[in-house]
């Protein structure tokens, strides 16, 4: 009986795993399939209100919030997916020196405290501001300020099977720390490396909007949500409430996506977690 409920627990949370990535594919596919008329100035159709022909309205220069928003989605999406996995491949590589010698991993150890001692926003804005905004110095500075948490948790999982039975056997046999890495070690992290790499996206995309939004991140030329949220607040006191509501709904329901996809998943991979009610 036990077995089963775990079965459809698991069938369950696969199922919501495949809906939210086929919503992902429609979100981000949309950018690229919807044409980029809706962007052209257009001063006869400026500040309309939702209507059939403009779902999400027009700004106060015509332009189609819904295609503005679309397109700025795909952006995020794109920014937070390299400045995750290069999160991810940071976070792997530290946790990794654990096995080299135990000055390097108490040197990681240190800069994991640091890192998550200094409060985020600020440590995206100083390193953003360093290497003066735009598309690289924002996926630089996420991937910079997100691979801590990841970091500890692959590091936690290398010291519990470190002195394993297999991993003794396999130093007996004069096997290398690197080969029993390339073997042993990242065979077991890559369900935990591969969730944490979803997890860690939602949290990316929204930073990316709020050092955007702030001032410190993308240019004002590129389609971003921050940029729109961020030239949406000289308006709402003209009662133009659509230029912010729909662009920070639709981010919110991405983010929203990524996160149970990343729960989801962490039920299917993790057999202690999919136990769990």
């Amino acid at each position: 009986m036990k077995r089963s409920k775990k079965r459809n627990r698991r069938k369950r949370a696969l199922t919501f795993s495949v809906l939210g990535v086929i919503l992902l594919l429609i979100l981000v596919g949309s950018g690229f399939l919807i044409d980029t008329q809706g962007l052209v100035v257009n001063f006869d159709e400026a500040n309309s209100a939702p209507s059939w022909s403009h779902p999400f309205g027009t700004d106060w220069l015509g332009r189609d919030m819904f295609v503005r928003t679309v397109k700025g989605l795909s952006l995020s999406f794109w920014v937070g997916l390299l400045a995750a996995f290069i999160s991810g491949v940071i976070a792997l590589i530290l946790s990794l020196l654990l096995l080299v010698n135990k000055t390097l991993d108490s040197l990681v150890t240190g800069l994991i405290d640091l890192f998550l001692g200094v409060p985020h926003i600020v440590a995206l804005i100083l390193i953003s501001f360093m290497l003066g905004g735009g598309l690289y110095g924002v996926i630089i500075a996420v991937a910079l300020t997100h691979w801590p948490r990841l970091a500890r948790l692959l590091r936690a999982e290398i010291m519990q099977i470190k002195n394993s039975e297999y991993i003794s056997v396999s130093r007996h046999m004069g096997k290398s720390w690197f080969w029993i890495a390339q073997h042993h070690i990242l065979p077991h992290l890559m369900p935990q490396l591969f969730i944490g790499f979803i997890l860690m996206f939602p949290h990316a995309i929204l930073h990316e909007a709020s050092i955007t939004f702030l001032g410190f991140g993308l240019s004002s030329e590129q389609p971003a949500i921050g940029i729109i949220l961020s030239e949406a607040m000289g308006y709402l006191s003209s009662g133009m409430w659509w230029l912010a509501v729909f662009p920070g709904l639709m981010l919110l329901v991405m983010v929203a996506v990524f996160d149970s996809l990343g729960r989801n998943l962490r039920k299917v991979f993790d057999p202690f977690k999919g136990q769990k009610h």
